[in-house]
């Protein structure tokens, strides 16, 4: 570990400081904590006129939640940690790029995932190593909230997400989790060009298609069946095109 990661606290409540501290100083003694605020507006003010690595913030405090108070630093570049009791924020701190979300009453283990990930990021940082794909709209990793935190997926790996009534099958190469977001929630997420919705239910990996029908069926690579929308198969083509040569081939929508 790097002995000069520093870092700041900012939570409404002493005894949760507290208790976060004594966790982090048994699992990262070189951690060095320059800061323990209760109150978001002088943390706030440490955040715009200090440089830390790493903050761990609060979601639930008074006047200010933790997504509001980074929403007043765009551009803020430390790593994020939320340590929280609510669960419902977690799609919003994925939104806000926050390498981690860990639940009240804290787990050791969570902690440990979370801190060690913001350790690599903060490594790539300083030794000038991008650590996402050279296009911003396609990371390495998506985050896969559900009620105990966020589960962290290679991107490449994802091979479609499935609507399922109000939830969202996320379909890996080995396994798949059920996440409590809607499938609109992550078309913002993955929204890029290796990404389509090819139906109201389907988005899909386009690095994973393995054929296409031109009656409007793709066969992922786990062989399942994807229906692909009428009004979407001529974008679907066009999209494809960019990832892929296909020689000669001429859709239905265009003869």
């Amino acid at each position: 570990m790097l002995p000069d990661i520093t870092c700041i606290i900012i939570d409404d409540e002493q005894k949760a400081i507290d208790l976060l501290e004594r966790r982090l100083n048994i699992l990262f003694p070189n951690l060095k904590i320059l800061g323990k605020y209760t109150e978001w507006s002088k943390g706030l003010e440490v955040l715009r006129t200090q440089k830390i690595d790493l903050l761990f913030l609060d979601v639930s405090m008074p006047e200010k939640t933790g997504i509001d108070l980074l929403k007043l630093i765009p551009n803020i570049s430390c790593q994020v940690i939320f340590i929280t009791a609510h669960s419902e924020f977690a799609l919003d701190a994925i939104k806000l790029s926050a390498v981690g979300y860990v639940l009240k009453p804290i787990d050791d283990f969570e902690l440990s995932f979370a801190v060690n990930k913001a350790i690599e990021k903060i490594r790539n940082v300083n030794n000038n190593t991008p650590t996402v794909n050279s296009n911003a709209n396609n990371p390495l990793k998506i985050g896969i909230p559900n009620p105990k935190g966020i589960d962290y997926l290679n991107i490449d790996d994802i091979l479609y997400f499935e609507s399922v009534n109000k939830y969202t099958k996320v379909v890996t190469k080995t396994f798949s989790i059920i996440s409590s977001y809607n499938l609109a929630e992550f078309k913002k997420i993955v929204n890029s060009n290796d990404f389509l919705q090819v139906h109201r239910s389907f988005i899909v990996n386009l690095h994973h298609v393995k054929r296409y029908e031109t009656s409007g069926v793709l066969l992922m690579e786990d062989n399942m069946q994807i229906p692909v929308s009428k009004n979407v198969r001529a974008e679907f083509i066009s999209v494809f095109s960019k990832i892929s040569r296909t020689a000669g081939f001429k859709s239905k929508e265009n003869e």
